[in-house]
């Protein structure tokens, strides 16, 4: 049995769509069910249900697919050794925003005892990328938040944060126990590029178009709101400078933190990094 054939089929028992697992895979799906067939003929018994309806695991899929990803994980394990024996381990993390998220110093404390060889360069992005270069290959995995534009991404939540409106201490508004959306209307909000992913751009806006300054950095956000009196969001829990104040907002959607890759990347190091990124900001 081949390794490539083997995550085939993992994907396809995740998935139990053989289209969504040939879209994960980067490839169309004739291939990938020539390749399921050969391997179940290998196999010597069906590995899958099919239906016009829907795709099942046989009794025999469900004893290969724990036995494959032992094999796969067990396969991953060595490639990162033989990768730090060589001196050629190494992950680009990209990181949105604020890197003293406590979350991110156990992970990144974790990262280093699961694997003391390998090299992590870290880039800090701008509010301007959520995907802090994903897409443009400048990192492998990024620690960030959604919601976003997730074609061809995969996305893993880590932890949800009530959001506020960040505001000035001797603001009129400052005083509430809790606002909503409605009761910022009319006032300035910073707001993010034009060319901002939109989805993104919709949530920080509270889903409508607003008018205020242009920022691109949580520090440029800050200022906006000493300096103007703008208004924006934040997540709740952050630090801030006594001069301002964050008053929790009702009825938006909490904030995710998520760890985000690039769909189909088999790199070992990237699931290593989401699997101890998951335990560490569960905690």
């Amino acid at each position: 049995m081949e390794l490539r054939t083997l995550r085939y089929f993992v994907t396809v028992a995740e998935e139990l769509h053989f289209g969504r697992a040939a879209t994960r895979l980067h490839m169309s799906q004739p291939p990938l069910s020539r390749a399921i067939r050969r391997l179940e003929s290998e196999v010597g018994a069906p590995l899958f249900d099919r239906s016009p309806t829907r795709v099942t695991l046989t009794p025999v899929g469900a004893v290969l697919l724990r036995e494959a990803r032992a094999l796969l994980d067990h396969a991953d394990r060595v490639r990162v050794r033989v990768s730090t024996a060589a001196g050629t381990a190494s992950i680009t993390v990209g990181i949105l925003g604020d890197g003293t998220d406590p979350g991110t110093a156990r992970m990144a404390a974790a990262y280093r005892r699961s694997h003391p060889g390998v090299e992590i360069r870290v880039r800090d992005t701008d509010l301007t990328d959520p995907t802090c270069g994903l897409r443009a290959g400048l990192v492998d995995v990024a620690l960030t938040r959604a919601p976003f534009d997730e074609t061809a991404l995969t996305v893993r939540t880590l932890r949800s944060d009530p959001v506020g409106v960040v505001l000035r201490a001797d603001d009129p508004l400052a005083g509430r126990d809790r606002l909503r959306l409605a009761d910022l209307d009319g006032r300035s909000w910073f707001r993010f590029p034009p060319d901002t992913d939109p989805v993104w751009q919709s949530y920080w806006h509270g889903g409508s178009p607003r008018r205020g300054p242009v920022v691109r950095a949580v520090h440029e956000c800050l200022q906006a709101v000493l300096w103007n009196g703008t208004v924006g969001l934040a997540p709740l829990g952050h630090d801030l400078p006594p001069e301002l104040t964050v008053v929790p907002l009702a009825d938006l959607a909490p904030s995710r933190v998520v760890a985000v890759w690039n769909e189909g990347d088999g790199n070992p190091l990237i699931r290593s990094f989401v699997e101890i990124a998951t335990a560490a900001y569960r905690r």
